[in-house]
């Protein structure tokens, strides 16, 4: 018979993407629930990163995630360092600044390719590599091998104006967390796809929280990334019948 162990309270979590909102949330939430936590960015040196470190032993890694080698050292470095993982977050958002609000006719073609680059292919790097070794783990209690999120964005749903190069790649991110899910959850992997419907006000030093483009938080009126981590947790220790595939997050007051 195969083992059997609760991934939920035990194990590896991969977060690939690292910075001060949903990604530093998600390491802090599953160190505490027992997760050994690895982190992965292009600077891993950020003052956030280096905190989650000597707050909660989280491991960082540099990483360009748009890069085929740089995923295959990841995942080989953690594998070695920590243990195979159980849960895989690839939570990039990938636009390059120089295409924010850029009509079909504005939007430089290079900079929407880096930015289909950064997220949507990198996030097919990210989930192919988890696949690979999810494939390998020991069913849990529940039967599951391992859980891969995608962090997405409201564009997965609809394409706004002078947004076309953010909702192609969000939208194909969309589409690869479809096609693995149908293809891995009878296999074990539980698969999910969560748009964020918000801009996400994170905290700042002063306490408040704030989203670069968006200003202050007044209200609830962002997402809350420690909210958002939890739910991922959710999602991981879900039973398998009733996995979630798709889950759309959104303040209270946001229109839609």
């Amino acid at each position: 018979m195969p083992s059997t162990t609760d991934s939920s309270t035990a194990g590896v979590a991969l977060v690939v993407g690292g910075g001060p909102g949903i990604s530093a949330s998600c390491a802090r939430l599953f160190s505490e629930s027992g997760l050994r936590v690895a982190v992965a960015a292009r600077s891993p040196d950020k003052p956030v990163l280096q905190a989650l470190e000597e707050k909660y032993d989280v491991r960082r890694y540099a990483c360009d995630a748009a890069r085929a080698e740089d995923i295959d050292r990841l995942f080989d470095a953690v594998v070695a360092d920590l243990g195979t993982p159980r849960l895989v977050v690839h939570n990039i958002d990938g636009r390059v600044p120089g295409i924010f609000r850029k009509g079909i006719i504005e939007a430089d073609p290079a900079m929407a390719f880096e930015t289909f680059r950064n997220a949507a292919f990198s996030a097919f790097l990210v989930g192919r590599s988890a696949a690979r070794l999810m494939l390998e783990n020991p069913p849990d209690a529940n039967g599951a091998r391992g859980t891969i999120i995608f962090t997405n964005a409201s564009a997965a749903l609809k394409g706004f104006a002078n947004s076309a190069a953010f909702a192609m790649t969000c939208q194909a991110k969309s589409g690869l967390a479809q096609s693995m899910a149908r293809e891995l959850m009878p296999q074990g992997i539980h698969v999910a796809n969560v748009p964020i419907d918000a801009a996400v006000g994170f905290a700042q030093d002063d306490g408040s929280r704030a989203h670069r483009l968006a200003g202050t938080t007044v209200d609830d009126n962002m997402a809350h990334p420690d909210h958002i981590a939890e739910t991922y947790l959710q999602l991981h220790r879900q039973h398998r019948s009733t996995w979630a595939f798709e889950v759309v997050l959104r303040p209270w007051v946001e229109k839609w």
